[in-house]
């Protein structure tokens, strides 16, 4: 077996293209890419092998804002599991409220915590915006919500951390 190969010659993943998608819509909606330069992009990474491809396709954006991070040393305790999974799931009937007074009472002793229920928070108040600028038709995204909000849940009570896709985070 030959282990010369250079870091940047080894072969990538679904799950290591994804932060990279990821950071190519976070710069599309910077404004720091126009649609086609964002399409071409999203498909040299998708169709990337290397980390190298990978590396092209990111080269000259700025590199992405430090997202909190529950920190190494911090232990998840079952308790932190529970409220995070509870910030998710009392967002179903309490919209945007319930999250919020979790990440406030119980946020200041977990970071996780904290993580978890700012995350329900952003995906709440995007449907609310969504719903309001829509004059109520996009109340039905309401219903993908309960099932994202389940999902969320789920990941929370494992110790992962759940990032709603395409949501505005306006709560750090």
């Amino acid at each position: 077996m030959d282990s010369s190969y250079a870091v940047g010659d080894l072969r990538v993943s679904d799950a290591e293209r994804e932060p990279v998608i990821q950071r190519l819509q976070d710069a599309y909606a910077e404004g720091r890419l126009d649609e086609d330069e964002f399409d071409l992009r999203v498909q040299l990474a998708m169709t990337g092998k290397t980390r190298k491809d990978l590396g092209a396709v990111l080269h000259d954006l700025v590199p992405a804002p430090a997202r909190p991070v529950v920190p190494e040393g911090a232990a998840v305790t079952g308790e932190d599991r529970m409220l995070a999974a509870a910030a998710h799931a009392v967002a179903v009937p309490t919209l945007f409220v319930g999250p919020l007074l979790l990440m406030l009472l119980s946020g200041k002793r977990s970071p996780y915590v904290r993580l978890q229920a700012a995350e329900a928070v952003n995906f709440q108040v995007t449907l609310l915006l969504l719903t309001i600028v829509t004059f109520g038709v996009g109340g039905v995204a309401y219903a993908v919500a309960w099932v994202l909000s389940a999902i969320a849940a789920v990941f929370a009570l494992t110790g992962q951390t759940f990032r709603y896709p395409w949501i505005l985070r306006l709560v750090k």
